[in-house]
């Protein structure tokens, strides 16, 4: 596809093949604990944390349902390490200066053409190393040569719908307001937010309420807080 859009004059050429990576003197531990005293410190805090958080659980609940890692009552075994290995990756990530690491949905790919292990990770990290010294190459790939993977990756994930239970509207319509909010929004972790909300109010709406746990009533306050006042 680049290729293509270099012939007909809708991408550029790279200047060169290979680059040497800047230094990351210049950001690589630079902290500033001044803003510790800010007051405002707090809410920074919480909305960082709140993002990263939800858009991790998000991505990895619908990685690991494509790959077929969720025991019968649909949760993620070992899911402590899974999130212990993101959170160290967002804190390495931060400290290097880069902006934040975390996981992404695309993994799905990996997950499609047989990837099971860490060992897969491990191997596209290394790609991705190497890819840094042909970083002129790298950008000159326009987005719409990397767009239909994505799309490709949406049609894999949304196949999860054929386990939601359709005769049952209370569950069916908070999972579609979960997926319109993530696509409207553009935020896994947005979506998560309504989606738990709208689960909530729909069931006390309908009479509902011993499928309510009261940790789904405590989120949904602590998000209908975050949304009057973030």
């Amino acid at each position: 596809m680049t290729v293509l859009g270099m012939v007909r004059g809708i991408a550029e050429f790279p200047d060169r093949l290979f680059l040497m990576p800047p230094s990351l003197a210049p950001i690589a531990f630079k902290f500033d604990f001044s803003i510790l005293t800010n007051p405002d410190f707090s809410i920074i805090m919480f909305a960082f944390l709140f993002t990263d958080f939800f858009d991790t659980v998000g991505t990895l609940v619908g990685v690991s349902s494509r790959a077929d890692f969720l025991d019968e009552e649909g949760k993620l075994p070992r899911a402590r390490e899974a999130l212990m290995a993101d959170a160290i990756a967002t804190c390495a990530g931060a400290i290097m200066g880069t902006s934040t690491v975390a996981t992404y949905v695309e993994s799905a790919s990996g997950v499609e053409e047989g990837g099971r292990t860490g060992l897969t990770s491990v191997v596209v990290a290394g790609l991705f190393l190497l890819a840094i010294f042909i970083s002129p190459i790298a950008a000159v790939i326009p987005g719409y040569s990397t767009s239909p993977a994505l799309i490709v990756v949406g049609i894999i994930m949304i196949q999860g719908l054929r386990d939601l239970d359709f005769e049952t509207w209370t569950e069916v319509a908070p999972a579609v307001i979960t997926i319109l909010m993530m696509a409207f929004s553009y935020s896994i972790a947005e979506g998560i937010v309504w989606g738990i909300i709208s689960y909530t109010a729909i069931k006390i709406g309908s009479g509902k309420f011993k499928d309510i746990s009261l940790i789904m009533i405590f989120l949904s306050l602590i998000f209908l807080l975050k949304e009057i006042y973030l």
